[in-house]
C-alpha cells in the first residue's frame, strides 16, 4: 500500500478531537484489530507539538524526560521505575503543561493503559481535575485488552467516556487494503497483521495461533478474572472453533471436554471467549427473554482466521470438502453480522425442526431472517416464511446463491440490511 489504509473510524476519531474535551476517549476493540495505527495514523492530522503518545509496554524516547531511557517490558522502565500511578501522572502533568501553555487544544495518548495497577482510579482523579480546571487536553486510552479495559471503565469511570469501537475488519476492508478476493477472507479473515503471510499457511497459521490466539487467552482473559481451570478454557475455544456455524448443547459439550465441569461453569466460560472477540455462542430467538438464555447455543468465530487457524485444513482442502466450506462460509456472515452490528443489533438463530433460520438480526422494532446459501449444500429458505408465520412481519433474506451475493452482504453493516 503506497498509503496507509484509513478506518472509519480514525475519521470519528478526528472528529472527537476536533471538539472541546468534554470525556475520556476510548477505542476498545479486540487484539490486533489495528487500534494503535489508527490513533498513529488520526495524530499525523496534528504536529508532534500537538500531541504526546505515551506505549506504555514500550515508551519511545520521545515520550521521556531529557536524559531517561526508552522503556523495555511489561512492567519496569529500563532505569527499574515501575510503570505504576506515580510513573502515569508524571506524563500526564507533562501533557498539561504542555496544554497551558499552548495556543491549540493538546492530546495526550495512552497506549497498553491496562498494563499499570489501578490505572482507572488514577485516570479518575487527573481527568476530574482537568475539568475543573478547563484544560484544554484531549485524553486518548487504548490497550490489547478489552476485558480489563472494560473493567476499568465500569469501576471507576462511569459517565466520563466515549467509545469508538474498533471491530475485526470486514471483507470491503481486507479487499481494499489487501487485495483479499471472497474466498481469502472466508479462510483468512480480517486480521491485518497475517495479511502478508497467507502465501505461506503454515507461516500465517503459526503467527495466528501464537500472537493472536494463544495472548488473548493465556494472558488477557486470565488477567482480566479467576478462571479455575484455564487448561478448560482452552479447550472451549478449539472446540468453539470446530463446530463453528453448529448448534451445540452444554451436556454435549461436557461430553467432549476433558475436567469439564458443570454447564453454569462452561456458559461462563463461553460468556468470556465472546467478551475477548474471539467466539460466541449465539441464542436462540424466543418471544420470551428467559427462554433464550435456557435455548441450545449455536457457536461462532468471530473472525473466520480463528476457525482455519484452528482446523487443519489447507485453504485448498477447506474449499475441497464441500460440508465444511459450506461452515466456513456461514460463520463468516455470522461474524460480518456480530461485528458491523453489536451492540445495537442483536443476534440470534431459530430453529423448529424440520424449520430453521440461520441467523435473526434484531435492532428495536426491526427484525430480519437470514438464509445463508453457500452452494455446497442444500437449502432450507422455507424456514423464513415458517419464521416470520410464527413471529410476525420481518425482513427475510437469502444469502449466497440464488439470493444477495455474499461480496454484497459484507459490503454493508447488519442495520443495513434490516430495511
Amino acid at each position: 500500500m503506497a498509503q496507509p489504509y484509513r478506518r472509519k473510524e480514525a475519521s470519528v476519531l478526528l472528529e472527537r478531537l476536533s471538539e472541546p474535551p468534554r470525556f475520556l476517549i476510548f477505542l476498545e476493540g479486540p487484539r490486533q484489530v489495528g487500534k494503535t495505527r489508527l490513533v498513529r495514523d488520526a495524530l499525523t492530522n496534528y504536529g508532534q507539538d500537538r500531541y504526546l503518545f505515551v506505549p506504555v509496554d514500550r515508551p519511545e524516547s520521545n515520550t521521556h524526560a531529557p536524559g531517561t531511557a526508552a522503556a523495555e517490558g511489561d512492567a519496569y522502565s529500563q532505569d527499574g521505575r515501575p510503570r505504576d500511578a506515580a510513573w502515569l501522572i508524571e506524563y500526564w502533568q507533562r501533557a498539561r503543561a504542555t496544554a497551558r501553555q499552548a495556543a491549540e487544544r493538546h492530546i495526550l495518548v495512552f497506549d497498553e493503559i491496562q498494563k499499570i495497577p489501578r490505572w482507572s482510579e488514577t485516570v479518575k482523579g487527573l481527568w476530574d481535575a482537568d475539568r475543573a480546571e478547563g484544560l484544554n487536553l484531549h485524553v486518548v486510552l487504548l490497550g490489547s485488552s478489552p476485558l480489563l479495559m472494560k473493567k476499568g471503565m465500569s469501576e471507576s469511570l462511569a459517565g466520563r467516556y466515549e467509545l469508538i469501537r474498533i471491530a475485526h475488519w470486514s471483507f470491503l476492508e481486507m479487499y481494499e487494503a489487501f487485495d483479499f478476493d471472497l474466498d481469502d477472507y472466508i479462510y483468512f479473515g480480517g486480521y491485518p497483521g497475517s495479511a502478508s503471510l497467507i502465501r505461506d499457511e503454515s507461516r500465517w497459521r503459526d503467527y495466528v495461533r501464537t500472537s493472536l490466539i494463544e495472548p488473548n487467552i493465556e494472558k488477557d482473559i486470565l488477567m482480566m478474572t479467576r478462571v479455575d481451570k484455564p487448561a478448560l478454557l482452552k479447550q472451549l475455544f478449539y472446540l468453539g472453533c470446530e463446530y463453528s456455524g453448529r448448534l451445540l448443547s452444554y451436556t454435549k459439550m461436557i461430553g467432549q471436554l476433558q475436567d469439564a465441569g458443570n454447564t453454569v461453569t462452561l456458559a461462563h466460560y463461553l460468556n468470556l471467549l465472546g467478551q475477548a472477540g474471539l467466539i460466541i455462542g449465539i441464542q436462540k430467538y424466543a418471544g420470551q427473554q428467559h427462554r433464550r438464555r435456557a435455548s441450545v447455543p449455536k457457536l461462532n468465530v468471530l473472525n473466520p482466521a480463528l476457525m482455519s487457524a484452528a482446523s487443519r485444513y489447507t485453504k485448498a482442502e477447506a474449499k475441497a470438502d464441500r460440508s465444511y466450506w459450506g461452515r466456513m462460509v456461514e460463520s463468516a456472515v455470522g461474524a460480518h453480522i456480530h461485528n458491523t452490528g453489536h451492540p445495537h443489533c442483536k443476534l440470534y438463530y431459530w430453529r423448529e425442526s424440520p424449520h430453521e433460520v440461520d441467523y435473526v438480526i434484531e435492532c428495536g422494532n426491526k427484525l430480519a431472517a437470514i438464509e445463508v446459501k453457500s452452494g455446497t449444500t442444500s437449502g432450507h429458505a422455507g424456514g423464513l416464511e415458517i419464521f416470520e408465520q410464527n413471529f410476525g412481519k420481518c425482513r427475510k433474506l437469502v444469502v449466497g446463491e440464488g439470493g444477495i451475493s455474499l461480496v454484497e452482504f459484507f459490503s454493508y453493516p447488519a442495520e443495513h440490511w434490516l430495511g
